[in-house]
């Protein structure tokens, strides 16, 4: 028996230090807010302007987006749907798998669950973590996902930001020191904390994206929880009056 507890600790190690998120940089909380519909209108449109030329949100729909967000149709027409696109459409781009792959080496992925797969909070790090890497095609890094294939969308509204490296290495890392932090070197149009709102709430919407009916399922799970409560007390006094002859 201690044999096989010892192989399943063994083989699940690794998983849960998968889980834990390995080795890589620690991760900032993006603080969601679901509820915040202004936040999540913002995020829209910062995706739709700043993302949606190459990554597509497949499973969700114009129209069920404005209606859950609070968008007016007119808004939604003016701002938001580029070209033939109806509201009715799903919002997808007519970027080919094999442009991603010519461009920048990989085919571009679908963001609709990309906050459940990689979870908010990688989200919001992730965009705050670019630096400047003339080793790389498109010129940058990133802390949270080395050797990245996608250029910077937002570097002219985040500014430049230089690797920091361990051991206290110059910006070109001789000594042989791995990148453990980025920093500020020229500001862009957007202040640290501007900017900082920007990626919150384009990390707000898509994890509304990755579950739309997350609120709901919450308030159904509480009435379930409290209808199953007050079945409880009726099925113990029932219980109790079956049995109260027998001894």
């Amino acid at each position: 028996m201690r044999k096989l507890i010892l192989v399943a600790a063994l083989i699940l190690a690794p998983l849960t230090a998968m889980a834990a998120g390995g080795h890589g940089p620690e991760l900032e909380d993006a603080n969601v807010d679901l509820k915040d519909k202004a936040s999540l209108q913002r995020g829209a449109k910062y995706f739709v302007n700043y993302c949606m030329g190459c990554h597509s949100l497949q499973y969700m729909r114009y129209q069920r987006m404005a209606d859950d967000l609070g968008i007016p149709e007119d808004e939604l027409r003016e701002n938001l749907l580029f070209g033939d696109a109806k509201p009715t459409d799903m919002m997808t781009n007519a970027l080919k798998p094999t442009d991603g792959v010519n461009w920048f080496g990989t085919e571009i992925p679908d963001l609709t669950l990309v906050t459940r797969w990689r979870s908010p909070d990688w989200v919001y790090s992730y965009l705050k973590a670019y630096y400047v890497d003339d080793t790389r095609p498109y010129g940058v890094n990133n802390l949270v996902f080395p050797d990245v294939g996608m250029p910077h969308p937002f570097a002219h509204l985040q500014g430049v930001q230089a690797p920091v490296y361990a051991g206290g290495h110059d910006d070109h890392g001789e000594g042989g020191g791995h990148v453990v932090d980025v920093k500020l070197v020229e500001p862009g149009q957007l202040t640290p904390a501007e900017y900082d709102v920007l990626v919150r709430d384009l990390t707000n919407f898509l994890t509304y994206v990755g579950e739309p009916y997350k609120l709901e399922r919450r308030q159904l799970g509480l009435y379930v929880l409290l209808f199953l409560g007050l079945l409880f007390i009726l099925a113990f006094y029932l219980k109790r009056e079956f049995w109260k002859d027998v001894h």
